[in-house]
């Protein structure tokens, strides 16, 4: 598909250059028009590199082409992300005294925009006439999300996430917009995210660098698709969290119920398998825990060494899980984080444990420093419960969390 990437001058113009990756992984070609002010924010070469073709702003950059009627009428999708108040009230207007503005009034393909300013921006009379009157000639304007702004300011008129933009930009050409077709309506849905600490003593734990990204996109993806989700947090961090608040149009909310311990996850989780089609252990569960904890924090004495701590091993929670199934046609999914070894691979493992868990579905991916824990993309292979590879994904971990749901649908099937 030919997609034109219009991003105009706000704050939030550096997600436009992970929506950009992001549709180009996904085999679209993009042509990136940015008005002036969002090259303060971007440089062109840096959309120059991502998309490959060239970034031009005004409508004399290339006058033997005719760039500012050729570009629009060979679009099949034109995106606009952010979409500044500036923007809209400009293409509401028609006006056409840049590139971008005038491939707006060219273009006969569908047209989304994706706004992000300011809540009294977003909320004022004037911002929401031209979108209303944008809508009404056919534009297709995403409602922003709610959130951190900039500076300290929060509320609505957060530019939505580069996947969110993408799937709901991309639907308006299959028909099936965000809010349309929702293949995982109805269903109940746990996720387990992030990573457990077991306690030394009462300062100090054993923990994992797992930060629950993969965790919460597994979440916010299964919400978007219409599935009534409870998120099991294991010291996740607020910010992590934010993807979830508030809730996709038209989605249920989320209940997150936070934890520390493996115990406390595996009780937690436990409990809401009771009435889950679904159950997704994508967090980081410590295998082993001190066997005792001590009340007080344990003290450095000069010329002694501290006396061992000795560890015992923590409960199965997934194979547990897949044993038990809590309810009829329950499907339990698990991760594995695994590491190669001289003994075998990453694939390897992870069709060792895909048969040893019992589980209808087995997450796998490699993890280490600056690998998989605590990044923003992610790789992984999905094993059936035989140790067979039923599919791949690669990308930002929205992209591996969409995967992994449609993988969970073909295995329903």
């Amino acid at each position: 598909m030919r997609i034109l990437l219009g991003v105009s001058g706000g704050i939030a113009a550096y997600k436009a250059v992970l929506l950009l990756r992001l549709l180009r992984e996904q085999g679209h070609a993009v042509r990136v028009i940015p008005t002036r002010a969002a090259l303060r924010f971007v440089g062109a070469p840096t959309f120059e590199a991502l998309s490959g073709e060239p970034v031009t702003t005004e409508v004399f950059d290339d006058v033997p082409g005719v760039q500012h009627v050729a570009l629009g009428q060979g679009a099949d999708l034109v995106v606009v992300a952010p979409a500044t108040a500036d923007l809209l009230a400009r293409a509401a207007a028609g006006r056409s005294d840049d590139l971008l503005t005038s491939t707006l009034l060219t273009a006969r393909c569908p047209v989304v925009m994706a706004p992000a300013m300011h809540t009294e921006m977003w909320e004022h009379p004037a911002t929401r006439a031209n979108v209303a009157t944008l809508r009404e000639r056919g534009v297709h304007v995403i409602e922003p999300a709610s959130g951190r702004l900039t500076g300290k300011d929060t509320g609505p008129g957060r530019l939505p996430e580069p996947e969110d933009i993408a799937r709901e930009a991309l639907g308006v050409i299959t028909g099936a917009p965000a809010g349309a077709g929702r293949d995982l309506a109805g269903r109940n849905v746990v996720v387990s995210a992030g990573g457990t600490r077991e306690p030394i003593d009462p300062v100090r734990f054993i923990g994992n660098r797992s930060s629950g990204r993969q965790g919460v996109a597994l979440a916010a993806a299964a919400a978007a698709r219409g599935a009534h989700v409870t998120l099991v947090a294991a010291n996740i961090d607020p910010s992590v969290l934010e993807p979830l608040t508030p809730a996709p149009p038209g989605a249920p909310d989320v209940t997150v119920v936070p934890v520390g311990t493996t115990a406390q996850l595996a009780d937690a989780v436990h409990a809401a398998a009771a009435a889950a089609d679904v159950v997704v252990m994508a967090a980081a569960v410590a295998d082993f825990r001190p066997e005792t904890v001590p009340e007080a924090k344990i003290k450095k004495v000069a010329g002694r060494h501290p006396e061992p701590i000795r560890l015992v091993e923590n409960p199965d929670i997934l194979a547990g899980l897949a044993r038990e199934r809590r309810r009829p046609g329950q499907l339990v999914v698990g991760f594995a984080a695994e590491t190669g070894d001289a003994q075998a691979g990453v694939l390897e493992h992870g069709r060792r444990k895909a048969r040893r868990k019992g589980a209808d579905l087995l997450v796998v991916n490699a993890v280490g420093e600056q690998q998989g824990f605590g990044t923003t993309s992610n790789e992984v292979t999905v094993l059936d419960g035989a140790g067979e590879v039923v599919a791949r994904a690669e990308g930002s971990k929205r992209v591996v969390a969409d995967a992994v749901w449609d993988a969970v649908l073909k295995t329903r099937s």
